[in-house]
């Protein structure tokens, strides 16, 4: 059966294009995999749709591990999660809403971002140590009306992509609603996971366009010391239920000196698989807020190790995993500001990034394109990328003079009590000594993946 969602792959590709290659892909996907590639090449119009097949068809034959890891996606998850989530990301957000998203940033001026991350609540069940959003007041949420006019006008601007956390997004009642209604978008959601059950991950598989990202800190022991007691068993029951019903979801860890070194052990990503995670996230520690905790960052050398195992777990497991920090060379750069996203508060502030907490602009009573073309945002643009070495691509982290100049530039102001205090006094030296000590690594670093990155071409 034809989905809404599926009809703008057939406008996308024309139909008879598109029912070969869907027809090739369900008939045997492990073998016609390359051929449907070959198709999107031969008739795609944009030249970085053509180069974008081309990419995945040479990584196909460099790492056996992603055609493995595509099969797995095929297997795995429900036919409607295939017709929705899957066609929403490949097609809507990536293939139709690039291009849109170009036009409209030509059309406007400035960047129009590849997602938007929405607060739709700051409640949250839980209280975890050292929360990015731990400081937010807890009793504020977005009404339906304004989450789904942020919608609408996003997907007029290209974006079909929209990630959602908080506090905790289930707790806010009209998600299954939004889902249902922009059936051709897909979600992802920051969760805990704890208020997955079966009732749950059953209207996941129906609406078949929501994908959680459930964060944990590791094992048991780690995870329960951050978010409380029980809460490991409750998350590894919840993704029993979404792996059940065919529900494509992945993991999201909050890296800190205390789990760096196990968090991408083999161990750790062999149970995330069998369990049945398709990707996973991670996020170094940022001590933010009234009262910062410096202790719990990861030192330079726990960073320089993570490029390693993210880079490997990614050629030789079967999962797709990515770290916010040290992947900077894959988006070149940082991504926020509006370049390629923004977070949206619960309270209605536009902030640059969901841990950069300062706004120039609020979404109350305003359009996505006014709010896109503020001030706080123009500065991240036209700074972006903040360093020519893309491992250090955070201007909270890595180059913190950047954050100041650009908060005085456009008199953003903090969006929860003491969220300026990582600029000035004992707090702004601190982060300056951690961003030094891991310029000194990540330069060290950044000509050794150089070098081997042109042993590499030139053995080609």
């Amino acid at each position: 059966m034809m989905t809404k969602s599926m009809e703008i792959g057939k406008r996308f590709f024309g139909e008879k294009v598109f029912n070969t290659i869907m027809s090739y892909l369900k008939k045997n996907p492990e073998e016609n995999l390359e051929k449907a590639l070959d198709m999107v090449e031969r008739v795609a119009v944009a030249p970085n749709h053509k180069e974008y097949a081309r990419n995945i068809k040479a990584q196909l034959k460099e790492n056996p591990a992603l055609r493995e890891y595509i099969n797995r996606v095929i297997n795995e998850l429900d036919e409607n999660v295939h017709n929705h989530m899957v066609n929403n990301f490949f097609v809507n957000a990536s293939l139709v809403g690039v291009p849109q998203q170009k036009r409209m940033s030509e059309e406007l001026g400035c960047s129009v971002p590849y997602t938007i991350l929405i607060d739709p609540t700051s409640n949250c069940n839980l209280r975890c140590k050292g929360c990015w959003a731990g400081e937010y007041e807890k009793h504020h949420s977005l009404s339906f009306e304004e989450v789904d006019r942020i919608v609408n006008e996003a997907k007029e601007l290209g974006m079909y992509f929209i990630v959602m956390s908080g506090g905790e997004p289930m707790m806010w009642k009209h998600l299954p609603e939004l889902c249902r209604k922009h059936y051709d978008v897909a979600f992802m959601i920051y969760t805990n996971g704890t208020l997955i059950d079966e009732k749950a991950a059953q209207w996941m598989r129906e609406v078949g366009n929501i994908s959680p990202a459930i964060s944990l800190e590791g094992g048991r022991e780690e995870t329960d010391q951050r978010r409380g007691e029980g809460v490991y068993d409750k998350i590894m029951a919840g993704m029993d239920h979404l792996k059940a019903n065919g529900v494509a979801f992945g993991f999201s860890m909050t890296i800190t000196g205390e789990n760096a070194d196990n968090v991408y052990s083999d161990e750790f990503i062999d149970h995330m698989i069998e369990k049945g995670a398709l990707y996973g996230w991670s996020f170094h520690y940022i001590p933010i807020g009234s009262s910062p905790d410096f202790s719990l960052m990861i030192t330079p050398e726990q960073r320089a190790a993570l490029v390693e195992k993210v880079r490997r777990i990614r050629t030789t497991k079967l999962i797709q995993v990515a770290d916010f920090w040290n992947d900077g060379e894959l988006t070149q750069g940082c991504i926020a500001g509006g370049r390629r996203y923004f977070h949206i508060t619960a309270n209605g502030d536009v902030e640059p990034c969901a841990f950069v907490h300062f706004a120039a602009d609020t979404i109350k009573g305003k359009s996505l394109k006014e709010v896109l073309a503020n001030p706080l945002f123009k500065a991240y643009q036209k700074r972006q990328p903040f360093s020519d070495n893309l491992l250090r691509p955070c201007p909270l982290i890595d180059t913190p003079e950047n954050l100041r100049e650009m908060v005085g530039e456009s008199d953003a102001q903090p969006t929860h009590e003491g969220a300026d205090t990582i600029l000035y006094d004992q707090a702004a030296a601190e982060i300056d000594s951690v961003a030094e000590a891991w310029r000194e690594k990540a330069e060290l670093k950044w000509d050794e993946l150089n070098e081997e990155k042109a042993g590499d071409e030139a053995r080609i």
